[in-house]
């Protein structure tokens, strides 16, 4: 009965012992082992199972994968005195665990040491550069040119024109923080700016602006429109003059051959009867000259009453 219990309790103890030494390491994971504080042996970064001193050595586990460090937004001036309000981000990994172990030993205070590194190469970049190279990253010609701008904004133009740009200046972010921090065993994977934008004072100026130009545009599509209109109402009136004079000319041909087939016709009439063409001729004279707002004053011998006075008769 006593063996059995001796037997017992040497495989529980050895349970125990090979339970407190076995440890596992995943792919997302790589370990530190320590005694008393320092560190043994090399740090696994293999995935799979492993042993250690039980009770006195201490397995530290630090991420292998990518890491997030995201920074705080903050005001920057650019090189141009343009204050902006920036947020960068960045990714890291521990390409060395045991100097991380040493120096910031947890993630925490890696961020903190991030956040010490990163953000002051972020603010030195951005103030040593023009706001167009903090937003723009080539030299792609604005798609707003193509609506109106072309004439408006060609002087502007030139000014537009970038010589680093944005992905240059997180390039000399990441290469100016990457030394500082070799030290601590991590590994500045990438940066960039997430965003960009105006503090509220700028940016109303910046929208005040912008409607100024927008308006410009519609002025400038208003007046070629009216002067594209007037026009046209050009052209109508050129060619309903045009139409008009030519219907007139073929009026006043109609009615001037008409006029002269009438006078022949009349100089014909007359011609045989002198008599009766002097008669309608002195009835014309009388309608317009005799009416009840003009007065004439003629003696009985005249000849203009010879038809009042009764007709002479011919033997």
């Amino acid at each position: 009965m006593k063996s059995k219990n001796i037997i017992l309790t040497v495989v529980v103890i050895a349970f125990v012992f090979v339970f407190a030494a076995a440890y596992i390491v995943d792919e997302t994971e790589q370990v530190v082992i320590t005694q008393f504080g320092k560190v043994i042996g090399t740090p696994k970064t293999e995935p799979g199972l492993y042993f250690k001193v039980p009770f006195i050595q201490n397995t530290n586990y630090f991420p292998k994968n990518l890491q997030i460090w995201d920074g705080d937004p903050g005001q920057i001036p650019t090189l141009d005195k343009t204050y902006l309000w920036v947020d960068a981000f960045a990714r890291w990994k521990i390409v060395d665990p045991i100097k991380f172990f040493q120096t910031v030993n947890n993630t925490l205070s890696a961020l903190g040491r991030l956040d010490d590194i990163i953000d002051p190469a972020v603010r030195n970049f951005i103030t040593s550069h023009s706001l167009i190279e903090t937003v723009r990253k080539s030299n792609r010609e604005l798609d707003t040119f193509e609506i109106g701008l072309e004439d408006i904004m060609q002087e502007k133009r030139v000014s537009y024109r970038i010589a680093t740009g944005r992905e240059k200046i997180t390039e000399g972010i990441l290469k100016q923080a990457q030394p500082k921090l070799d030290k601590f065993g991590i590994e500045l994977v990438d940066v960039k700016i997430k965003r960009v934008n105006y503090v509220e004072e700028v940016r109303n100026s910046v929208y005040a602006r912008m409607i100024a130009e927008r308006r410009q545009i519609a002025e400038k599509f208003r007046s070629e429109g009216k002067g594209e209109a007037q026009k046209i109402i050009g052209e109508k009136e050129r060619d309903l003059k045009k139409i008009t004079s030519q219907a007139y000319k073929t009026a006043q041909g109609i009615m001037g051959k008409a006029d002269a087939e009438a006078t022949v016709i009349f100089a014909k009439s007359y011609g045989m009867d002198p008599d009766f063409y002097s008669f309608t001729k002195t009835l014309e004279i009388y309608n317009q000259s005799l009416d009840e707002q003009n007065s004439l004053v003629l003696s009985t011998d005249s000849e203009f009453l010879k038809y009042l006075k009764g007709f002479s008769t011919k033997p």
